[in-house]
C-alpha cells in the first residue's frame, strides 16, 4: 500500500483583518499518497488556492494538523519550511512566473542556486529541458518563446530538484488548446514515472486528466472521488 505523502486533519485557515475574521478553510481532512495524480477542483473563492498554498508550504494553517512526508509542519520554523519547499516541492503556475530577459536554461537552474556543483546545475537543467522537448531552446530568452513553451520551461524548473510532489495551479489557463494538450500530456507522463501531481483547477475537463478529484466549496471538502474514465490528453480536443 502506498505511503501517505500528505495528511490533513481538521485543517482550518482564517484570515483576520482588525475585528473581521474570514474563515477560508473549515475542518479539511484528506490524505494524498505517493504517486497519485489528484485534482483539487472548485469555483473561484472556494478556498482551493489557499489550500494549495498551505499544501505547498507557502502559508501556514490557522489550526489543525498538516503532515508532509511524515513531518508535522507546525513544528518547523520558516527556514526549515523554506528548505523543504526548495527540495521537496515543485510549482507550476498559470502565469509561468519566469524571469524576464533571462535565458531558458538560467530560469530552470534557479532552484539549484544553493548547489555548489555548477557543472551539475548545467547538466541537470539541460536534462529536464530535453525531457519536456525544449533541448533546442536552452539559450533563448523567455520573451522569445511561446506561451506553451513557457509553461514547459516552468515544468522543467519544477522538476530540476527532483521534488517529491509537483503542484500545478491552473497550468493550462493561459494556453491555447494545442499547448494545453502538451502540458497535460507532460503531467500525465510524469505521473506514470511515479511523480505525485496535485493539479488545482476550476475546469472539469482538466480535472478529469487526474486519477482522483477532491472538490472544494466554501472552504469545505464536498467530494472526493476516483476518476473512473481518466482522460488522456492526446485523445481528443482540449476544451477550455
Amino acid at each position: 500500500m502506498s505511503q501517505a505523502l500528505i495528511e490533513l486533519k481538521n485543517l482550518k485557515k482564517t484570515y483576520v483583518s482588525g475585528d473581521l475574521e474570514t474563515p477560508v478553510l473549515k475542518d479539511v481532512n484528506f490524505e494524498i499518497k505517493k504517486g497519485e495524480f489528484v485534482a483539487i477542483m472548485g469555483p473561484s473563492g472556494s478556498g482551493k488556492s489557499t489550500l494549495m498554498h498551505i499544501l505547498g508550504l507557502l502559508e501556514r494553517p490557522t489550526d489543525g494538523t498538516y503532515r508532509f512526508a511524515g513531518k508535522d509542519i507546525n513544528t518547523l520554523n520558516d527556514e526549515q519550511l523554506a528548505h523543504m519547499r526548495n527540495q521537496e516541492i515543485g510549482f507550476v503556475f498559470q502565469a509561468f512566473n519566469l524571469l524576464a530577459r533571462t535565458s531558458v536554461i538560467d530560469n530552470v537552474k534557479l532552484p539549484l542556486i544553493y548547489s555548489q556543483d555548477k557543472k551539475h546545475m548545467e547538466r541537470r537543467a539541460k536534462k529536464v529541458l530535453e525531457s519536456v522537448g525544449l533541448g533546442h531552446r536552452l539559450s533563448y530568452f523567455t520573451n522569445q518563446i511561446s506561451g506553451g513553451e513557457k509553461q514547459r520551461v516552468a515544468i522543467a524548473r519544477a522538476l530540476v530538484n527532483e521534488p517529491a510532489v509537483i503542484f500545478a495551479d491552473e497550468p493550462t489557463g493561459n494556453l491555447d488548446s494545442k499547448s494545453g494538450v502538451q502540458v497535460m500530456e507532460i503531467l500525465q507522463s510524469l505521473n506514470k514515472e511515479g511523480k505525485t501531481i496535485i493539479l488545482v483547477t476550476h475546469e472539469t475537463f482538466t480535472a478529469e486528466h487526474a486519477q482522483r478529484i477532491i472538490r472544494v466549496h466554501d472552504g469545505n471538502i464536498v467530494g472526493d472521488e476516483i476518476v473512473t474514465k481518466q482522460r488522456i490528453a492526446s485523445d481528443g480536443v482540449f476544451l477550455k
